[in-house]
């Protein structure tokens, strides 16, 4: 394991990124994913990364929760790229390589039937989490994607899950 930044243990770190995808949330909703589409932090400063929204309910609560996430296009032939709109789709449970996995990952395990909003489009999807030969297929193309994933894997003992998100 890498050391992880020691201002990543700072009790502070999850209500930021809890505020931060809050904000992202609000201002894709309203403008269609026109602003908070593409990730542009980290390794996205200079390669971009498709976002969508998350809709997921909480296990305990039974509310609805919305997060953006990360996400990588499976299907549709090598040379199209895919379709985010009918394959499937990838999404990372990194909470940025802090220790524990993030909450709207417990709330898929226990009810996996959620939907997802690209752009302006919503659709409903079936989650699944990756076992460790089709984790280990895929994490190459994530890392690929956006390179950050590989150091938050380093910086945690947990092995991070891949969700993929089939349409339903």
């Amino acid at each position: 394991m890498d050391k992880r930044p020691p201002r990543l243990d700072s009790p502070v770190v999850p209500s930021a990124i809890k505020a931060m995808s809050r904000a992202q949330t609000w201002v894709y909703k309203r403008t269609g994913g026109r602003v908070g589409g593409k990730w542009r932090v980290g390794a996205g400063f200079r390669k971009p990364v498709p976002t969508l929204l998350l809709e997921h309910r909480g296990r305990k609560s039974g509310r609805t929760y919305t997060v953006p996430l990360l996400y990588l296009v499976v299907g549709g032939g090598p040379e199209s790229g895919g379709d985010p709109l009918t394959d499937d789709l990838v999404v990372v449970a990194s909470q940025g390589g802090l220790p524990t996995n993030p909450q709207w990952y417990r709330n898929l395990v226990a009810d996996p039937d959620v939907a997802v909003q690209i752009g302006s489009t919503r659709r409903a999807v079936r989650a699944h989490v990756a076992g460790a030969d089709e984790r280990e297929r895929l994490w190459p193309a994530l890392v690929e994607q956006y390179a950050d994933f590989a150091a938050y894997q380093s910086w945690t003992d947990r092995t991070i899950p891949v969700v993929v998100l089939q349409p339903r």
